[in-house]
């Protein structure tokens, strides 16, 4: 198997696929910890060797976090929103901070969180490649009061060429501040930093994690959001609001708390962001001061604070002129950080990165099921070195066009850089990506959605229309229908019946971001009620899973700011697919198809009808008369793609029989 299929982590392992042969990644082990109390709970990992004349193209570190049954009687677990830091204990008595995440809200009643949650957390440590090696102690800084979580930290070095070398590593400020009070001495903790630029330096990045906890009679700092300023010779060059809104986008929903709530720079169940600073007019052997300045107008009475870890990072100049790489599938993939956006179907989205020199206009991709014909796709647009974007590629119909039984399957998704400006890209190791996923479900047609408002209206409680709308796009994002104007503590039945086959999607959006129901809503003073979104057969009446929402229970339409739920229909209405039920049959082959289609019919004892090929916009593309058991249609001339077969009976025109096919000329 080559190189350039194995060396994209994100996609294989995060996913339980391990292809990748050895000496392609190495990994390392590191913490293995059950998270009892308060403290730092310490483990010596084994690094590559520094004598090693290897090069890393990435390194990722894998934080999974777990569950454990705590002892005693009656049980007691914490569960809730701690702080974890992650260090590294540097040979020079440095600790660096490689990344922080907050624990969720996670009992074990909670859907999400049953005792065998585990959740991956990934971090790209690529930049501290000069001080992963040999041997090192990694700390994980726990800050919770009570036991439940576990830990388990490992690290994977993949082979290749990185970005661009890291000529030095410097960490500055660190440690926990309080913020307000009459003297508000928050800016004396960050003392302006004078450094020389290693030789070979090019340019310089300022990481910095900053999180507020704690809180005082104006909720700050945890609820507050205030912002600093960064200073490179005297001169500001950044400015950034400490602050997260979209913690009611959380992937890890519902949870056992209050983790819709904005916060300063993290939600429970998630990585902490850094933030990356690049500092202008940095030069090899020049010496630099470097500030941090916090707001100082605030005052408070200082019950609040900010948790900071500052590293600078010197880079030597790009490695490769023109070079693209694909980070991640957001979907199709079954890794649960992209819960909210899977399982999907048509339009894959993929993470991409521009990590060469030259600005990006042109990028070309092939993309579909893997060891099957892939589509191709032309972006165009302008991304700078280091400049990073999502692209929605287009519609995978073979995904579309799975028969009910095939989409209990996992498939296997593939993307591929083709070229990057119109030539070929510099590093072939970084462009391509893997990924394992389910499909979404097929619905009925016609089925019923069922809205019971609440009382939480678009100017407050009791007033105004509802603030719950939802909406259903196919995937050229047409509006095929919708409920956008509700009336408050109403109820609504929708029946939807489609008249195209394909892939569409329910997008529930809610203004506050307190979903339908909220069991935090029975104990506040907010006065907001209850409601519910369901989907329904509209034949029977039979619920219809929604991937995004728990219909019952505490955490019932829990959802925070929404859900969007995929799912495909082939638009056979099901008081015409109910003959099919009986003994007739119509069997296609081969499937894909090239040149010709063959056609049998069973339980017949006359065919009398008519054959019709229809695309994926409901058009009719070939129209042929079915008089025997047997039939050959020439598709020489019909333009690869999904299409529909269908069979309409003469004599009885509600005897319908329909078969996906694709064609591959």
């Amino acid at each position: 198997m080559k190189k350039v299929i194995l060396l994209f982590l994100l996609s294989f392992w995060f996913l339980g696929n391990t292809w990748a042969n050895p000496g392609d990644t190495t990994w390392v082990q590191a913490n293995i910890k059950q998270l009892t109390y308060n403290g730092n709970y310490d483990t010596i990992a084994l690094f590559p060797s520094s004598t090693l004349p290897t090069t890393y193209r990435r390194i990722y570190m894998i934080f999974t976090l777990g569950k454990y049954q705590c002892p005693g009687s009656p049980q007691y677990c914490g569960d809730w929103d701690y702080t974890i830091d992650n260090y590294l204990m540097t040979k020079n008595g440095d600790t660096v901070d490689l990344g922080r995440l907050i624990t969720p809200y996670a009992n074990a009643g909670a859907p999400r969180t049953p005792w065998t949650w585990t959740q991956r957390y990934i971090y790209d440590v690529t930049d501290f490649y000069p001080i992963l090696k040999d041997s090192a102690t990694v700390r994980v800084a726990y800050s919770g009061y009570s036991g439940g979580f576990t830990a388990n930290i490992k690290f994977a070095f993949i082979e290749g060429i990185p970005d661009r070398y890291v000529s030095g590593i410097k960490r500055l400020w660190h440690g926990y501040f309080g913020y307000g009070g009459a003297s508000n001495t928050m800016n004396t903790h960050f003392p302006i930093y004078s450094g020389m630029a290693p030789f070979n330096t090019e340019s310089a990045t300022l990481k910095f994690i900053v999180t507020g906890h704690g809180s005082d009679a104006n909720q700050c700092c945890e609820f507050m959001p205030h912002f600093y300023k960064t200073y490179v010779d005297g001169n500001q060059f950044d400015s950034i609001t400490i602050w997260r809104p979209d913690c009611g986008l959380n992937e890890l929903y519902p949870q056992s708390g209050t983790w819709i709530y904005e916060r300063a720079n993290w939600c429970p169940g998630a990585l902490v962001n850094a933030h990356y600073h690049a500092i202008p007019g940095i030069t090899a052997s020049t010496t630099d001061n470097f500030h941090i300045f916090f707001d100082s107008t605030y005052t408070g009475t200082g019950g609040g604070g900010y948790g900071c870890d500052a590293t600078l990072f010197y880079y030597q100049n790009f490695n490769k002129p023109l070079d693209a790489a694909i980070e991640s599938v957001i979907n199709p993939t079954n890794y649960e950080g992209h819960f909210r956006e899977n399982p999907a179907c048509g339009n894959p989205v993929i993470h991409i990165k521009n990590t060469g020199a030259a600005t990006i206009s042109n990028l070309s991709f092939s993309f579909g099921l893997k060891d099957s014909v892939l589509s191709t796709y032309n972006w165009t647009g302008s991304l700078a070195a280091q400049q990073e974007a999502d692209i929605n590629l287009p519609d995978l119909l073979k995904i579309d066009s799975l028969s009910e039984a095939a989409r209990t399957d996992t498939f296997n998704f593939i993307a591929i850089i083709t070229s990057v400006n119109g030539v070929h890209d510099y590093d072939a190791t970084n462009d391509t990506i893997y990924s394992k996923f389910k499909v979404a479900p097929t619905w009925p047609n016609p089925f019923i959605v069922t809205l019971r408002t609440n009382n939480a209206g678009v100017n407050g409680v009791n007033s105004g229309e509802s603030e719950t709308t939802w909406t259903i796009y196919d995937m050229n994002n047409n509006v095929i229908n919708s409920r956008l104007h509700s009336s408050l503590n109403a109820l609504y039945n929708d029946t939807i019946t489609l008249s195209q086959p394909g892939c569409y999607k329910l997008v529930v959006n809610d203004l506050s971001c307190d979903g339908l129901q909220w069991w935090v809503h029975s104990q506040d003073n907010s006065g907001i009620n209850s409601g519910y979104i369901e989907a329904r057969r509209a034949t029977t009446g039979t619920l219809i899973p929604l991937n995004g929402n728990v219909y019952s229970g505490t955490y019932g339409n829990d959802f925070g700011c929404g859900f969007t739920q995929y799912f495909t229909n082939s638009i056979s209405v099901e008081a015409i697919t109910n003959v099919n039920k009986t003994d007739l049959k119509m069997q296609v082959y081969p499937n894909p198809a090239k040149g010709s289609l063959n056609i049998n019919w069973s339980g017949f004892t006359q065919v009398n009808g008519v054959l019709q090929i229809i695309d994926a916009l409901g058009r009719v593309v070939l129209t042929k008369a079915a008089n025997t058991l047997k039939e050959n249609i020439d598709i020489a001339a019909i333009p690869n793609g999904v299409y529909t077969l269908l069979y309409t009976d003469n004599e009885n025109t509600e005897l319908k029989l329909r078969a996906k096919v694709v064609i591959a000329n």
